[in-house]
C-alpha cells in the first residue's frame, strides 16, 4: 500500500511501497507523473518509455517539454544527456512546489524548469529553435484542446521537426482523432504507438523516421506499444476535421 507523504490542494504525493526510492504524483483520481529519486533514468510509464525511444531514435537532443508534472521524461533525458538540452513548461505553480518539495526535483545539467504556458512559450520562440516538443498536459484526462489546434500545432512545426503528443483515450479513440486530425495538417508524416485503449503517443516528423527500429525497440518494452503506421493512422483520421482556435475559443 502506498504511503501518502504530502498533500497540497488535490495534489498528493506518495511513497511506493514497491520502490522505496519511488515517488508517485496524484491528481485527483490520476496518476500524473513517478520518479525514482535515487535513478533519474527510470520512467515507470510505459508511454514516456515510448516517448524516450522516438526522441532517442531522432538524435533530439533539445526538447521542449510542454506540462511538466514531476518532470520524469526530461530529467531521464538530462540525466543521459547532460550536454542536451531540455526545458520544462509547467503551467500550474502547485505541481512544481511538490515536486520540488517532495519528488527531488533540483537544478541539473542540460536541465530547465520554468512556470509558464507552454502555447505561449513555443509562440515566443525562434523558428527551427528545438529538435523536438513533447506535449504531455492535461486537464483532468483531456489534452487541453488549445494546444492541439491547427494553429497551435502549427506553430510547433515552426519551431521543431518533430512532435510528440500523449493522449489519454478508449475505444473510441476521440483523444487520438482530435490531435491527430490537426497534426496531420502541421507535419508530412503522423504516426502512433500504444495500444487500443490507455495512452497513445501520436508522432509527427518533417522527415521520416526509421519506423521499423522504433516500433521494434517498443515492441520490446515491458508493456510492448504497437507502432501505427502513417497510412493506416491516416484511414482512422479519415473524415476527422482539425480543431481550430475560434471553435475552441467558442465552445
Amino acid at each position: 500500500m502506498r504511503t501518502t507523504i504530502a498533500r497540497r490542494g488535490e495534489l498528493i504525493a506518495e511513497r511506493d511501497p514497491l520502490r522505496p526510492s519511488g515517488r508517485l504524483l496524484r491528481q485527483r483520481d490520476m496518476d500524473a507523473s513517478y520518479v525514482d529519486l535515487a535513478d533519474p533514468s527510470h520512467l515507470e510509464f510505459d508511454y514516456l518509455r515510448w516517448m524516450r525511444t522516438v526522441l532517442r531514435v531522432a538524435r533530439a537532443r533539445r526538447v521542449l517539454h510542454v506540462g511538466g508534472g514531476a518532470c520524469a521524461l526530461a530529467r531521464a533525458l538530462a540525466a543521459e544527456d547532460p550536454d542536451g538540452h531540455q526545458e520544462v513548461c509547467e503551467v500550474d505553480p502547485d505541481v512544481l512546489a511538490v515536486a520540488r518539495e517532495h519528488l527531488g526535483l533540483r537544478r541539473a545539467p542540460g536541465l530547465r524548469v520554468r512556470l509558464a504556458e507552454g502555447r505561449a512559450f513555443v509562440a515566443r520562440q525562434d523558428a527551427a529553435s528545438w529538435d523536438a516538443i513533447a506535449i504531455d498536459a492535461f486537464v483532468a484526462a483531456t489534452v487541453p484542446r488549445r494546444l492541439i489546434t491547427i494553429q497551435a500545432l502549427a506553430d510547433v512545426a515552426r519551431v521543431a521537426p518533430l512532435a510528440l503528443i500523449n493522449v489519454l483515450d478508449d475505444r473510441s479513440a476521440r483523444e487520438m482523432r482530435a490531435a491527430g486530425a490537426a497534426l496531420s495538417e502541421a507535419y508530412p508524416h503522423v504516426w502512433a504507438l500504444g495500444g487500443r485503449t490507455a495512452n497513445r503517443v501520436l508522432v509527427g516528423s518533417a522527415r521520416r523516421l526509421d519506423l521499423d527500429r522504433i516500433g521494434a525497440q517498443a515492441a520490446a518494452d515491458p508493456s510492448p506499444a504497437r507502432l501505427t503506421p502513417p497510412n493506416a493512422l491516416a484511414l482512422r483520421l479519415a473524415g476527422t476535421p482539425p480543431m481550430r482556435d475560434e471553435e475552441v475559443a467558442h465552445s
